[in-house]
């Protein structure tokens, strides 16, 4: 066996990630590690790759066994990883975050600059991808930060390459272009581990699986053996059932009306209407502004032209806490960057919106902000062991319910909704699904950004589709199908 992990244990404090995990994965294999969020899989590969130590167990490697690795073992011996949440640095440019901590160096310990560009061309090119290897990261977008992560696993030659939700900001062709690397990886001897959520993903590029669930060992086998609807089952337990659409809300009075809304060169004379109650989609392909425009309707974004109004009164998208107070709330995409502030606490986290909007006292009363998270914990179903934990000591499943959980304290007449779904696992998506049609229910308006049509399909009532910065269709009812969006 070319790896072996077992008996992997390890503990938070109180909490127990990991509980006798065991994981096995064969030379020339991608095999795909699911599970929910929390259910210990990027626990078990931060292991793995000498993020922390394990509590017991052993790792064997390669005819070698380890207690535990070190991030320089595990890159000696040839273990590569490319995290869920991107870990570049934006003041550096790209072919330094590509060599950071493995630089060329000559015999007078200066950096081979000239060598360090042209094998990043090298792989930016392998990967069919055009970026500027002299490009700061800072002014790309994350899609392609998510490549440049991509192509540092790759620059260097690897054994094992760990890939945590790679694909979560790349478009289908990116997509394919990965596969195609993949496999030619495995060709030449590589061994994968893929997490995704994406079920379609992992029958397509995985030859066998592992399913962890609440940091325990469920079962494992090859994907040939069994289908979505049984993966399904073996990552929540349970059957989910629930595929129908959803029941519409719609009343008769308009609550937000968009009026030739421009912001070249990324969208342009935008027009529509969202009525109380309406689940209103945005879709396009990578390219089409509707990230743009979700920025611009939350006053994050300044436009050339137009106006929108929010209950016949002209809303001010000067900044973004005027938007706020004026009964706007937005779940951006991308929660490491824009959401999560990394150094407060989950209850803190929750409660700044809270602060924008309705707190005119300037001192924070803790007891009432305990209520406001116990309260959230038990209407979006947050793990968590204490509210007063750092954020990022949550999955990133939690850490996008915390965030949803932000915005529903505030009470908002309109939601914007940009790949809320981004990193959740099956069973989290479902929950976020329910949660929008109660919002819905409630009379609450909801612009909702997304590239998934199974999402738009289960939650929408109406879908308009963007195309390089235009909107190319309004679709409802039967008309709302994936061909008809995709034509």
């Amino acid at each position: 066996m070319f790896l072996l992990m077992e008996n992997i244990v390890k503990t938070f404090g109180p909490q127990k990630a990991l509980d006798n995990v065991s994981l096995k994965v064969g030379r020339s294999e991608i095999h795909g590690l699911m599970g929910e969020n929390g259910a210990g899989k990027s626990t078990l590969m931060n292991v793995l790759g000498g993020i922390f130590p394990p509590n017991s167990g052993k790792i064997h490697f390669n005819h070698q066994t380890f207690e535990s690795l070190t991030t320089q073992k595990a890159n000696e011996l040839g273990i590569r990883f490319i995290h869920q949440e991107l870990n570049v640095v934006n003041d550096l440019k790209v072919y330094e975050n590509l060599f950071l901590g493995e630089e060329l160096i000559d015999r007078f310990r200066i950096l081979r600059k000239k060598e360090m560009i042209e094998r990043s061309k090298e792989i930016f090119n392998r990967m069919h991808i055009e970026i500027n290897p002299e490009e700061k990261v800072a002014h790309l977008d994350t899609c392609q930060k998510q490549i440049v992560e991509i192509a540092k696993a790759l620059l260097f030659e690897s054994n094992l390459i760990i890939m945590d939700e790679p694909t979560t900001a790349l478009t289908n062709k990116e997509i394919e272009n990965l596969f195609t690397i993949m496999r030619k990886l495995k060709d030449q001897g590589v061994s994968i581990i893929y997490i995704s959520h994406k079920m379609p993903e992992l029958f397509e590029i995985c030859d066998n699986y592992t399913v962890l669930r609440d940091g325990k060992y469920i079962e494992s086998g090859r994907f040939e053996d069994i289908d979505e609807h049984r993966a399904t089952e073996l990552l929540v337990g349970r059957t989910i059932t629930n595929s129908q659409r959803k029941k519409s809300n719609i009343q008769d009075e308009t609550i937000i009306k968009v009026q030739n809304l421009s912001a070249p060169p990324y969208f342009f004379d935008i027009n529509f209407e969202v009525k109380k109650g309406e689940v209103l989609a945005v879709t396009g392909l990578h390219g089409d502004g509707r990230g743009e425009l979700s920025e611009a309707l939350f006053g994050a974004r300044k436009c050339t032209e137009g106006k929108v109004f929010l209950n016949r009164k002209e809303l001010k998208l000067k900044n973004i806490n005027n938007v706020i107070r004026q009964g706007v709330g937005m779940v951006p995409r991308n929660r490491k960057e824009r959401s999560i502030i990394k150094d407060m606490s989950i209850r803190d986290n929750l409660s700044v919106a809270h602060f924008v909007k309705e707190s005119k006292n300037k001192l924070i009363n803790k007891k009432t902000e305990l209520s406001r998270f116990y309260r959230s914990q038990k209407k979006t179903g947050i793990k968590a062991g204490s509210p007063e934990d750092i954020i990022t000591s949550l999955s990133g499943g939690n850490q996008q319910k915390v965030i949803i959980a932000r915005w529903l304290e505030i009470n908002s007449d309109v939601y914007i909704l940009d790949n809320p779904t981004q990193g959740i696992d099956v069973g989290a998506k479902f929950e976020v699904y329910k949660l929008i049609d109660l919002l819905a229910s409630e009379g609450k308006s909801i612009i909702i950004f997304s590239a998934e049509f199974p999402e738009i399909y289960k939650v929408a009532d109406r879908c308009l589709v963007l195309y390089k910065g235009k909107i190319n269709a309004d679709l409802t009812g039967e008309d709302m199908t994936e061909k008809n969006v995709m034509y």
